[in-house]
Order: C-alpha cells, then sequence, then structure tokens
C-alpha cells in the first residue's frame, strides 16, 4: 500500500503501531515537506476531528517528517489560521554598522603607537585627535563609548593588523656544561631526576629526588614536600652522604630545580662536576628516567600522597628503600660490543647481572673511591644482616605499613 492509500483514522494508527504495511518516500525539501502536511490536514479534515483524531494525525506527521512535536504544533496552527502553509523567512534585524573596517585599523595603529593605553585613556586621545588637532579621520572614533572601544579591540580587522610572531628568545643559564659524562669505568657519576607524585584539587603531592650511579647503579631516593630551595638542597646533601664512594659527577636534565645557582654553588663547593643534557639528546638522562618507573613508580605508583607526608616517607626510603635496592635487588649491567664493521652495541649479558653493591665491589681497586670513613668490611655487615628474601619481606611490610599510616591519619583529617 503507497502512503496515498491512507484515507482513514484506523489506518493511520494501523501505521504508527506498524501493523500497516506501508511505501513512503521522504520529501527532500523543506517546501514539498510543507506541502505534505498541508495535504495531510486538508485530507483529513482536520480542524472537524475530534481530539483523539488530531493526536492520531499529529502523530502520523511527526513520524513521516522528523521534524518535532513542537514544530508540527506551530505548523498546524499556521494552517488553522491562514488555510495553508507556508515557509516564513525571518527578516534580519540587526544594528546598523557605525564603525568602518577605516576607523578599526585606524583604531589598531593608534594603539601601536601608544602602546595599547586604557580603554578611557584611548577614548581621550581619539577626542583629542579630532577637536584639538582636526583629524578628520577620528571623527567617528572621537564619540566612541568605552565598552565599544574594547569590542573593536577584539574583532577580527584589529587582531589581524596588532598580531605579531616573535620567535622565542633562548635564555642562556650558564650554569652546569652540556655534555655527557665520562665515567671511565669509575663510580662516582650521578645521574638525578624528579618524580612528582600527582596533583588532587589543586594541591601537589610529594616530590621524590632520584639519583643514580651510571656505574654501579647504587641509588638513593629522598622524598621531599616541594622543590624549593629550602628543601631541595637538604635533600641533595643528604643524597651525596648516602653513597659510599666519593661523588665526582652530578648530572640533571634541564629542569630549573637543579639548574640554579644555589645548586651549582653547592656542588663547587663539594668538588663535582656539573653536567646538564644536551639538546636533541633524549638519552642524556635515559637511566635515571629508566628507574624512575622501575623503582618509584612500581613502589608509590602514581596516585596522590600529601606533601605532609614528605619526612615519613624519607625516613622510609633511608632505612628500607635503600639496602635493598642497593644490596639485595640485582640489576642488568651492560656489555659494549664492537662488531665488524666497527659499530658500537650494548647487550645486558644475564650473567653479568648483579646487585649493585656487588658491582661496586667487581670494579678493580673499589676501595679506592670508597668515601675516607667507609670500608667494605663495613658494607659487608649491612648487605650480609639479611638474605634478599627477608629484605624484600621487610620491604613489602615497611610500604605496607606507610601507606597504611597514610590513607589512616588523611581519612581522619578528612
Amino acid at each position: 500500500m503507497n502512503i496515498n492509500d491512507l484515507k482513514t483514522i484506523t489506518q493511520l494508527e494501523q501505521f504508527l503501531t506498524g501493523t500497516q504495511p506501508i511505501d513512503f518516500m521522504v520529501a527532500s525539501g523543506q517546501v514539498d515537506i510543507y506541502l505534505d502536511i498541508q495535504r495531510t490536514l486538508v485530507k483529513f479534515r482536520y480542524p472537524s476531528l475530534d481530539k483523539r483524531s488530531k493526536g492520531v494525525v499529529m502523530r502520523f506527521l511527526i513520524k513521516i517528517t522528523g521534524y518535532s512535536r513542537q514544530q508540527i504544533t506551530r505548523l498546524i496552527k499556521q494552517y488553522r489560521d491562514t488555510g495553508k502553509i507556508e515557509r516564513q523567512q525571518r527578516p534580519y534585524q540587526g544594528f546598523e554598522r557605525i564603525y568602518t573596517a577605516e576607523d578599526i585599523r585606524l583604531l589598531a595603529s593608534l594603539d601601536e603607537r601608544h602602546d595599547t593605553l586604557s580603554g578611557p585613556a584611548t577614548k581621550k586621545l581619539c577626542e583629542r585627535a579630532f577637536t584639538i588637532f582636526k583629524q578628520a579621520p577620528y571623527q567617528r572614533l572621537a564619540g566612541i563609548s568605552v565598552a565599544h572601544l574594547y569590542n573593536l579591540r577584539k574583532s577580527k580587522c584589529y587582531l589581524r593588523q596588532r598580531f605579531t610572531f616573535e620567535k622565542t628568545r633562548p635564555k642562556v643559564a650558564l650554569i652546569g656544561e652540556r655534555k655527557k659524562p665520562r665515567t671511565n669505568g669509575e663510580p662516582g657519576f650521578i645521574r638525578i631526576d624528579t618524580v612528582h607524585q600527582g596533583d588532587q584539587d589543586k594541591q601537589k603531592g610529594v616530590y621524590h629526588i632520584n639519583a643514580v650511579d651510571e656505574v654501579t647503579q647504587f641509588e638513593v631516593i629522598c622524598t621531599v614536600e616541594r622543590i624549593s630551595e629550602l628543601y631541595l638542597l637538604p635533600a641533595i646533601e643528604q643524597l651525596l652522604d648516602c653513597f659510599p664512594f666519593v661523588i665526582k659527577g652530578f648530572h640533571s636534565d634541564n629542569g630549573s630545580e637543579y639548574i640554579n645557582y644555589k645548586v651549582a654553588a653547592l656542588l663547587s663547593k663539594l668538588l663535582i662536576e656539573f653536567t646538564k643534557s644536551r639538546s636533541r639528546q633524549s638519552n642524556d638522562n635515559a637511566l635515571v628516567e629508566s628507574k624512575n618507573g622501575s623503582v618509584i613508580r612500581k613502589l608509590f605508583g602514581y596516585a596522590h600522597i600529601p606533601q605532609q607526608w614528605a619526612s615519613l616517607i624519607n625516613e622510609f626510603n633511608r632505612n628500607t628503600l635503600f639496602p635493598y635496592i642497593n644490596y639485595h635487588r640485582p640489576c642488568y649491567f651492560p656489555k659494549i660490543i664492537t662488531d665488524s664493521k666497527g659499530k658500537v652495541k650494548k647487550i645486558y649479558p644475564y650473567e653479568g647481572m648483579m646487585t649493585p653493591y656487588d658491582k661496586l665491589k667487581s670494579i678493580e681497586n673499589a676501595k679506592n673511591y670508597l668515601k675516607p670513613d667507609i670500608t667494605f668490611e663495613i658494607l659487608d655487615k649491612i648487605a650480609l644482616s639479611q638474605n634478599d628474601d627477608q629484605a624484600a619481606e621487610q620491604l613489602q611490610k615497611e610500604r605496607s605499613q606507610l601507606f597504611k599510616t597514610i590513607n589512616e591519619r588523611d581519612l581522619k583529617s578528612g
């Protein structure tokens, strides 16, 4: 059955319930749709129908046109008032434009000459230009309101004239030397980086200062509330003191927490070479960045930890984490080989895996690199006081207690 064969309200109801098979085609244009609606209303004598039948016709029109109920209601009202349905084009009623593109460009030139003064000051300049100095182009701008002056400053014509592009001028910081440290197989050249423990509700979390020796992979982590000088300098002094060997080099990325004169003065006082990552050399600090993920993120995760717990976490780092990762946690160490074509390549053989402490002891004349008050007898007592399983169990126990304390006190304070 074709849609034109629907001639009774009952057939319309069957169509709406899906029991009446119908072939129909939706009109392509708005005018055609309006004509179809009008024909339907005429066919079923819409004004003379009862309330229930009118509802059926309305649902039918909504179904075949896709229009909303409100729009069909408006079109039916137009039909009842005028006897026909026509597209009514709403006339455009806008404000007459007073200020031309030339006026806007004149304003832009004025602002450029006077370094964009406030709105009232600019309005006064326009008034003076026209009334005192008889500059005719300012005639319309002389009567502009301050509010509309700001509107003109936001216009595309104004912005096209005022926008200027200037390359960023690099600021040279004469702190540290951009180079890759040359260790020559000696311990004491550390790589350092900062790991932030998340934000929450615009509140910063704690910061982990991670330092790793390039040759032995000895690692020291200090946790601070902030990375300002008040907290960072004592943390750097603490981590330098934790290494059992003499520190000769300090390498960081280009973050301002390290590239500053306070840190440079501290390192200079301790006779430590200060180097920083080179541009376009993403692997310069790769060792410590890999430890950020494999150690810090693995232990502390990514969740926000409030800054007030920095001292408690730092105590855990010093008493539990430091002995475990340096005396009981094996690491891969690279072996450099050169192929027949002279290409240098690093491999990581299983046979070369050992703890950072074992790596330190394996270095030739290793005792010569230790600090004056440190001996291998002292370090052996620390390394052998626990086996690897006991150290790992203690780490898990202390970490669980740490987070339990943090969570319980946070719940009480919340």
